[in-house]
């Protein structure tokens, strides 16, 4: 698949009219109207439907749609990275990915001074979990990651970040443990439990506390900490997190209860291994490794 005929594609669908996806690729309407037919004929399925004189995505088109982003994307950065290497300014765009994490700030530090020594460098972050960002980086529509452990790193280079991250309990100001400057393992016996989706954070904090699977109440789970802060208001339930997750937020009807004894975690900044990486991500990069 040509990533041109993706393009040509992408344009109809966005412009939901053939004449007019001509127009924006200075192309006549027949050769798009050809390249269209032979595109979903190659694919052995119709990609449009003709709506009140528009042209509508059907269900397979839509998840070509998908799929012919995430490929244009890739195209586009990695000719971007030949083109920056030809360069003797340091330039281009960096695609971050970042956790819910007190580190953040470490990464938005170093992204300070970039954007500073660099003025032509600009950047984009996407926040979500580990493993969201873990497969955006092995697809190569990411540079470059601060993510928690525990996480496979096998497929990436690592920086461990010295600042360590601390789990507890958010709670409700009401809650009955409110008043106590942390909570212990058995307090955490028969509380009703929010806990993080991805099932080796779990698997971590069952084996940290020396609990057996299934030993807590867990009666929900969520992937970002801000989801459930109106839940942990209400109390609905209690949430296990970091405290780097929380730390920034404004918590006036809740309060971090630190787990005792301690569970502290490590926080790393990855990148794929055995891949082409451009100036701008490698100067970042270098930016870690002198800190740390």
């Amino acid at each position: 698949m040509e990533i041109r005929i993706l393009r040509y594609f992408l344009t109809v669908a966005t412009e939901q009219s053939i004449t007019q996806a001509a127009r924006v690729l200075h192309i006549t309407q027949p050769t798009l109207s050809r390249q269209i037919k032979e595109l979903e004929e190659k694919l052995g399925t119709p990609l449009f439907i003709r709506k009140n004189k528009k042209m509508l995505l059907t269900e397979a088109g839509m998840f070509l749609k998908s799929r012919a982003e995430e490929m244009v994307l890739l195209s586009d950065k990695t000719e971007q990275v030949f083109l920056e290497r030809k360069q003797e300014v340091v330039s281009g765009h960096i695609a971050i990915g970042c956790v819910e994490a007190d580190n953040s700030d470490t990464l938005a530090m170093f992204l300070e001074e970039m954007v500073a020594e660099y003025p032509q460098v600009s950047f984009s972050i996407f926040s979500g979990t580990s493993d969201e960002i873990v497969e955006k980086l092995d697809r190569g529509l990411l540079d470059i990651a601060l993510l928690l452990e525990p996480i496979s790193t096998e497929k990436f280079n690592k920086i461990i970040l010295p600042r360590q991250e601390k789990w507890g309990l958010l709670v409700s100001k009401d809650f009955f443990l409110a008043n106590r400057n942390c909570v212990t393992i058995d307090e955490l016996m028969g509380i009703p439990l929010l806990c993080p989706s991805r099932v080796d954070v779990q698997k971590m904090l069952y084996a940290r506390l020396k609990l057996e699977v299934g030993e807590l109440t867990i009666i929900g789970t969520f992937n970002l900490i801000f989801n459930v802060f109106s839940l942990v208001e209400n109390g609905v339930g209690s949430a296990l997190t970091i405290e780097g997750a929380v730390s920034n937020r404004r918590l006036e009807n809740m309060k971090f209860l630190p787990l005792m004894p301690e569970i502290k975690i490590n926080c790393v900044v990855v990148w794929k291994k055995n891949t082409v990486i451009s100036p701008a991500v490698h100067k970042l990069i270098e930016k870690f490794k002198h800190a740390f």
